[in-house]
């Protein structure tokens, strides 16, 4: 147990800082570690992929806050945005932790194989939007907000791998999206954790310190360091060339996406 505590922990610093740098959530790399983790203590595969997306979407509540108010207090975050698709991401991600726990654990693993390989796609290709294009009406930022949290509760992450893409191509400047992208993971992250609390009660298979599909000892483990390392990871992003961390960063993910493949084939 000590150390899939520690494990838990280098997760969480993990998670904070690409949180913070990137306003991501963490869950590109909280996921599949923890399938990993899981696999290791012998957790069944069945439930394994629900609990370690459960259990990111529990940690990336508090790493959201804590990456949220480090931007805000740069002027980092666009709350008018926020507000905006709020309602969106509430309806979309409870929706979407449904659809999720009724998708057999290989096929959601698979769905999340293709996302990863999405996402690290789209940050090497880097398309410049239209100079013209801007954040759509009312109606708009709330479908587009069923989207993202859609997606998000089915990848366990915060959104920030669809959300600052999405800003972006809307012409919102990359530090804002990054910061206002972070302060959208909370209510993801929020709507995500009860569902996968109500999905996984009674399910059978769970380990001991389960809820739901959320695994406590992980939670703690995560959440005790990401809220530490996710400020610093946002006082990063006002320094650093941003261009070249996400490449690195897609080629992380291209890795992670074959090794997850690879487990499933």
């Amino acid at each position: 147990m000590l150390t899939a505590m520690i494990l838990y922990c280098a997760l969480g610093a993990i998670a904070g800082l690409l949180a913070g740098l990137l306003g991501i959530g963490g869950g590109a790399v909280v996921v599949p570690m923890l399938v990993f983790a899981f696999d290791w203590l012998n957790i069944p595969q069945e439930v394994a992929i629900h609990m370690a997306i459960g259990t990111s979407l529990g940690s990336i509540m508090f790493t959201a806050i804590s990456s949220a108010m480090a931007h805000h207090r740069r002027g980092g975050v666009d709350w008018n945005v926020v507000k905006y698709i709020a309602v969106g991401i509430l309806v979309g991600t409870y929706a979407g932790t449904f659809v999720a726990a009724s998708i057999p654990a290989r096929y959601l693993q698979m769905f999340f194989v293709c996302f990863l390989f999405y996402v690290a796609t789209n940050m090497l290709l880097n398309k410049k939007p239209n100079p013209t294009r801007h954040l759509p009406g009312f109606a708009g930022m709330t479908g587009a907000g069923m989207f993202i949290g859609a997606i998000s509760s089915l990848v366990g992450i915060g959104g920030g791998t669809l959300s600052v893409p999405f800003l972006v191509w809307n012409n919102v400047d990359m530090r804002r999206a990054v910061g206002t992208s972070a302060a959208i993971g909370f209510p993801i992250a929020l709507a995500g954790c009860l569902g996968n609390i109500v999905n996984g009660w009674g399910v059978e298979n769970l380990p001991e310190y389960a809820l739901g599909f959320i695994y406590l000892p992980a939670l703690v483990g995560i959440v005790a360091v990401s809220t530490i390392t996710a400020p610093r990871g946002a006082a990063l992003a006002h320094k650093l060339p941003i261009p070249k961390l996400k490449k690195i960063f897609a080629c992380f993910l291209y890795c992670v996406a074959t090794k997850m493949l690879l487990d499933v084939l």
